[in-house]
């Protein structure tokens, strides 16, 4: 599946609704430190009972989590690229990165070699920049609509 990586999240919710949204699509999210405790309430309170079906892994540094990931295909998201997040055919395995709140990802981080492209979602004009958690469901979910939402549960018919 895709890999959500927030590099140093600093707001707990925006982490826990992550965690909800992983659990939902099967997405695995990686955090790279330093960040909040992760045991912290509005973490526990976002997520709900999430928490449990969710894969998340915390790694030491962003160089510590490239070792461990190996990836492929990393795709930088910033609100200073002109790719749009429609335009890349994503792959399983990708990585979607992240950066903090509210600074979004720096200038190291965007000229690391291990990214791929930059990408943005697109925001009407004078709009600097969408909450973390809501941009990171935006891209996971396009991600995954492009795979036919592979290993969804089958729908229920109303009654």
């Amino acid at each position: 599946m895709f890999r959500v990586m927030f590099h140093e999240p600093r707001i707990a919710p925006n982490t826990g609704n992550a965690i909800r949204m992983v659990a939902g699509t099967g997405c695995e999210l990686h955090l790279v430190q330093p960040l909040f405790d992760l045991s912290e309430a509005k973490v526990r309170r976002a997520g709900l009972d999430y928490h449990d079906m969710a894969s998340v892994t915390v790694h030491e540094s962003l160089s510590a989590a490239w070792e461990s990931l190996r990836p492929q295909r990393v795709y930088a998201f910033t609100a200073h690229a002109d790719v749009s997040y429609t335009d890349i055919a994503y792959q399983p395995g990708d990585v979607l990165l992240f950066g903090p709140e509210p600074t979004g990802l720096d200038p190291e981080v965007l000229a690391d070699p291990h990214v791929t492209e930059k990408v943005r979602i697109p925001l009407l004009p004078g709009r600097r920049s969408l909450n973390l958690s809501n941009a990171a469901a935006i891209a996971a979910y396009e991600a995954w609509r492009q795979h036919g939402f592979a290993g969804q549960a089958a729908s229920t018919p109303p009654r």
